[in-house]
């Protein structure tokens, strides 16, 4: 069994709101069958970053296709080697080609953005070889996906796209807390060696999900500018909860939360459910079942955060018992 209760969320957000995934129904026959990535790597603007963000993409990709997933790459460090662009597309225009052509709903869709960001005071973009894009432009979009989504931007002045993109059934990982951090951000070339590195597989399940990710290149990135005794020019944040916030990797000791948001709303259990690398276990449970043990899971660290209000304890008790015997069920099902 995997393991359920080591990160300490608040009431998720998603078990007020019902998220897409929740469901133990087989999905629609035209929706994505496996995970896919879209790789997007922006404009370098000079020759040291072109190689630094070539190599990360390549992790990446790397990564991904061992996985299985279908990979679309934009930016010419983001293809293949010996790969080009066709035709006179813009990247821009190639990335909203590219999300047309993905099904709304199915398996996760990773979309991660590597390069340099601007912010102007007022609006946040990422830079691409031709026109930027805004996190408003991108939520238009994603308007119409239902499928689980992972929004991660590498890049500097990411913060915005946070707050812009947070909804139930995403994850949304920016290198910045803010669009002011605007240096040059190594967030993502933590994050990138974090996937596969057996350290960052912190509970030890034989897999590593973006949350742990996540909190090792945190960890990380903060440790370079210690070690170069600097003042951190960028704090990442992760939103999984859809409350508009994001949660800085400083309030968790381990994957354990010590700290809490007035909303009450903690982040990082639904990105503990996405693996770009899932373990044999993983990789065997099917579709539908695990949809349904990931709810599972969201309720029972919701339960575990609403137990201070029950007037009966042992009413909190009987629903808990009623989703781990349900659990344990999927568990059974999955194993025959």
């Amino acid at each position: 069994m995997r393991h359920l209760f080591t990160v300490t969320s608040g009431a998720i957000a998603s078990l007020i709101l019902g998220l897409p995934w929740a469901s133990a129904q087989p999905l629609p026959e035209e929706t994505a069958a496996t995970p896919s990535l879209i790789l997007v790597v922006g404009a370098p603007g000079q020759d040291e970053y072109t190689e630094q963000f070539s190599a990360w993409a390549a992790r990446w990709r790397s990564a991904a296709e061992k996985a299985g997933m279908a990979v679309t790459g934009i930016g010419p460090g983001a293809l293949r080697e010996g790969e080009t662009s066709r035709g006179n597309a813009s990247d821009r225009d190639r990335l909203i080609a590219a999300l047309k052509a993905q099904p709304t709903e199915g398996a996760e869709l990773w979309l991660v953005f590597i390069g340099h960001g601007t912010f102007d005071g007022k609006t946040a973009r990422f830079n691409l070889a031709g026109p930027d894009f805004t996190p408003g432009e991108l939520s238009e979009w994603l308007k119409t996906f239902q499928r689980p989504l992972a929004i991660i931007n590498c890049a500097s002045a990411s913060g915005p796209f946070v707050s812009t993109l947070s909804a139930p059934g995403r994850v949304v990982i920016s290198a910045t807390r803010s669009g002011n951090e605007q240096n040059f951000a190594r967030f993502g070339e933590h994050l990138s060696k974090a996937l596969v590195e057996p350290e960052a597989d912190l509970d030890k399940d034989g897999q590593t999900s973006l949350f742990e990710a996540w909190l090792t290149a945190s960890r990380a990135t903060a440790e370079f500018y210690r070690a170069e005794g600097r003042l951190a020019t960028e704090h990442p944040l992760l939103d999984d909860n859809g409350d508009l916030q994001g949660t800085s990797p400083d309030w968790f000791q381990g994957m354990r939360a010590v700290k809490k948001p007035k909303s009450g709303l903690v982040d990082g259990t639904r990105a503990h459910q996405f693996h770009l690398l899932p373990s044999a276990q993983e990789r065997k449970l099917p579709a539908a079942l695990r949809e349904r043990r990931n709810a599972l899971e969201l309720e029972l660290v919701g339960l575990r955060e609403q137990k201070g209000t029950f007037a009966n304890e042992d009413e909190y008790y009987t629903q808990l018992e009623k989703l781990l015997v349900e659990l344990a069920e999927l568990y059974e099902q999955a194993g025959k």
